[in-house]
């Protein structure tokens, strides 16, 4: 079984391949502009713009999996119409396909959404998640989409590398006090992408963690984790600002979590567990 990883120089990207490579799973993965380690994987040069060079690293992979992990944020040229054009391939090749999509897909005026809510975003870029998320459900009913929260890692998230250029003064602004999400550790969320690509599952999946915090509060527990003084962290209201987006989305990832052996964590247990793998499957 071979699978192709979309956007695999990216955060989560990068995950998906060490881990592929940890389990000897045969991969092949795309980058836009800055491949990966060549000896991870099978790196092909990839924009989703482009209609005939998708058909081109497909025929050549021949995958029996695609894993979409990419992220063109609010181009919608890349987020909606890329992903369609990638759904619309895999689909005709009978390529399973696994989605990844976000919380952004909420306007947050229900605060808790399961795997069944409706998509109503209020951003650019939760319209471009939605609008993608629209064409997998309707063209490749075989499909898998993991809708997913704050990605955080050991250090090298972008939320990660935000609170640490805030607490050392190299970068303006403030942290939110009433933006709300459930943060999930990027080990965590790439195994449980692998779990769903190995299998026969279908539908939508809810991949967050079970810890529902503020973007302060999650800036917090880095800090103290990095051995840096949160009293250094400025603090802000989304409500206070012009900045577009959902004040309070938490996805409920209940349901998702009875149907994988891979455990989310939540934000502040690992943290602070001292382990950067993945939580344990279930027993």
């Amino acid at each position: 079984m071979t699978v192709l990883i979309i956007g695999a120089s990216g955060f989560l990207g990068t995950e998906l391949v060490r881990q592929a490579r940890a389990a000897g799973q045969a991969t092949s993965a795309t980058f836009n502009s800055h491949p990966g380690d060549p000896a991870s994987a099978t790196w092909h040069q990839l924009d989703l713009r482009d209609a005939r060079r998708l058909d081109e690293v497909l025929d050549a992979v021949t995958p029996t999996a695609v894993i979409n992990a990419s992220s063109g944020d609010a181009d919608w040229a890349v987020t909606a119409d890329g992903s369609l054009r990638l759904t619309m391939a895999a689909a005709s090749r009978g390529i399973r396909l696994v989605h990844v999509s976000s919380d952004a897909i909420f306007s947050g005026a229900d605060v808790h959404y399961a795997e069944t809510a409706l998509p109503d975003p209020v951003t650019p870029y939760g319209a471009a998640k939605a609008a993608s998320e629209t064409a997998v459900r309707l063209l490749h009913p075989g499909a898998a989409v993991a809708r997913t929260s704050l990605i955080i890692g050991d250090g090298g998230s972008a939320h990660e590398r935000i609170v640490h250029e805030l607490a050392t003064g190299t970068r303006e602004g403030a942290l939110f006090t009433d933006d709300i999400r459930c943060p999930v550790h990027v080990a965590d969320l790439a195994a449980a992408l692998w779990e769903l690509a190995l299998s026969n599952a279908t539908g939508v999946f809810h991949l967050a963690g079970p810890d529902a915090v503020s973007r302060f509060t999650l800036g917090v527990l880095v800090a103290r984790r990095d051995g840096l003084d949160p009293a250094l962290l400025p603090a802000g209201r989304r409500e206070d600002s012009s900045l577009p987006g959902a004040l309070d989305v938490r996805l409920d990832s209940h349901a998702t979590q009875r149907q994988l052996s891979i455990r989310l964590r939540g934000v502040r247990e690992f943290l602070f567990s001292g382990s950067h793998s993945a939580a344990p499957r279930r027993a």
